[in-house]
């Protein structure tokens, strides 16, 4: 039996029908599109995509289901998800779900059998914006006069939607070497198990933490998580970085973490026009001359210049990384007067699973960092 019917509303009034995918009900959110074509369980649980609809552009989406070893957290994240051609039947060892039953079971509402590729097209043209869902609803006017009273993305400070309810302690795997307080802001369940998997125990915090919180846990070394929202909404985390980096704490940050690092050390952030979301994003370490291929998301961005230090209150502060697409900030670095790294960033993220896993490395450069602060 064919789904039931369901339609996508953007909030410039562009309407793509389709079928219901997932959840009957109606949905809203910003509109993004992630161009991986596999990782789609990571994608779907990873806190960064909160109050966003994930549009994904490989045609065929759900072929190997969902397993209980891969989600990225507790749950699935996005508000909503539109693919074109969903897998009638999961094909893996691993699944013990579909993907379908998946979404319906955690009430995601999604479509299916809509013209991804126009859909993205629009986007890329026109800018993420806001969209609207719904199975439960057939015209289309009506939805787009919802969709313009939801919360646009800009001015949305969401880390407190996402961030742990209480402390937790991730264990160093083998020989304890390092102790990290980790800020919760939309954490991967992989970032601490690779931490870990490097000597470091891992203090997970609310993203409501203070910098005694940070003391009392004995860090040798702090780290801000991805997360979601418009880093220019968030204020108390920047001022706790800023606090640590008076204190002469070593700085790890990631996605999100890059994004208040940069405000922490006095730049603007800037929303992009479509973000860059997906597994294959090229980006040049500037330190090494590497060519990375990444996994983003990310909506915003810092505004600091590519080809000149700045001195901030903390020392001196250069762009290390950059986005080969379009020159988007990826990286930071801050240094002492005598030229050694005090803190780091990135936009991208380097935990990524399913992959890739050309920027592992940044891990190891934290604990060299931990080592030489010590």
């Amino acid at each position: 039996m064919e789904p039931a019917p369901a339609i996508l509303v953007l909030e410039d009034g562009r309407t793509f029908r389709g079928h219901t995918y997932g959840a009957v009900g109606e949905t809203f959110g910003e509109a993004v599109f992630s161009t991986g074509m596999t990782g789609y369980q990571e994608t779907l649980t990873d806190p960064s995509y909160h109050r966003q609809v994930v549009v994904m552009t490989a045609p065929h989406v759900g072929n190997t289901g969902m397993n209980d070893d891969d989600p990225e957290s507790s749950r699935i994240w996005v508000s909503g998800y539109v693919v074109r051609d969903p897998a009638r039947l999961p094909s893996s060892w691993r699944s013990r779900r579909s993907l379908d039953d998946a979404l319906r079971d955690q009430g995601v509402v999604g479509i299916s059998g809509v013209d991804t590729r126009a859909l993205t097209r629009h986007l890329r043209e026109r800018g993420a914006m806001r969209v609207g869902i719904s199975s439960v609803e057939t015209d289309p006017d009506a939805l787009r006069d919802r969709v313009l009273a939801s919360s646009p993305m800009v001015g949305s400070d969401l880390a407190a939607e996402v961030t742990t309810p209480a402390p937790y302690v991730v264990p160093a795997v083998g020989e304890k070497r390092f102790t990290v307080a980790a800020l919760d802001l939309g954490i991967k369940a992989n970032t601490p198990r690779m931490l870990a998997e490097r000597g470091v125990e891992v203090h997970v915090l609310p993203a409501t933490a203070s910098l005694d919180d940070i003391r009392a846990v004995g860090a040798d070394g702090l780290f801000f998580s991805n997360g979601p929202g418009d880093p220019a909404a968030t204020t108390s985390q920047v001022e706790l970085l800023q606090g640590a980096l008076a204190a002469g704490v070593p700085y790890f940050g990631i996605c999100f973490g890059n994004q208040l690092f940069g405000r922490a050390l006095g730049f603007g952030t800037y929303k992009l026009t479509y973000g860059h979301r997906g597994i294959n994003q090229p980006v040049m370490d500037r330190t090494t001359g590497k060519v990375e291929v990444t996994a983003h998301n990310h909506g915003f961005a810092v505004d600091a210049p590519l080809d000149e230090s700045t001195t901030t209150p903390f020392g001196e502060a250069t762009v290390s990384h950059v986005c080969l697409n379009d020159d988007v900030v990826e990286g930071l670095e801050l240094r002492d007067d005598a030229g050694a790294l005090r803190a780091f960033s990135v936009q991208y993220h380097p935990e990524a699973a399913a992959g890739p896993h050309d920027a592992a490395y940044l891990f190891d450069r934290f604990t060299d960092l931990l080592e030489a602060a010590r």
